[in-house]
């Protein structure tokens, strides 16, 4: 691969995660960052997001068959994307964001996972 680097110098092999999680449920976001800050986690991305179901449903006319199926889901979600330094930390936002929202098992409230760095550049170190 002619672009693959030959050596990854900012590679670490320390359990870096990018953690990512969709919040269908918009209210719990500032109870989520305040609680991020106090496990340690100080950095996050947060982007505007909506669901393929609901682009189908609304913005394509063959598929408006699926908007009673969505009746009375959320428009709109927050996608939360950090980089955590361990699998520790991940697991304390998991706590933290079952604390907030209620059991990820329940529908609606959202999809948490997580995503192994293999490398990572143009951002401070938080050492």
């Amino acid at each position: 691969m002619k672009y693959w680097p030959g050596k990854m110098t900012n590679t670490r092999d320390n359990g870096q995660l990018l953690m990512v999680f969709v919040l269908n449920r918009e209210e719990y976001l500032e109870e989520i960052l305040s609680g991020f800050l106090e496990i340690g986690i100080s950095g996050a991305t947060i982007i505007d997001s909506m669901g393929m179901g609901r682009i189908l449903a609304y913005d394509i006319p063959i598929f408006a068959g699926l908007r009673g199926v969505l009746a009375g889901g959320r428009p709109h979600n927050k996608t939360i994307m950090s980089v955590l330094p361990d699998r520790g930390t991940y697991e304390k936002a998991f706590e933290l964001i079952e604390d907030v929202c209620g059991s990820l098992d329940d529908p609606g409230i959202g999809i948490l996972f997580a995503l192994p760095i293999v490398d990572a550049r143009g951002f401070l170190s938080r050492d």
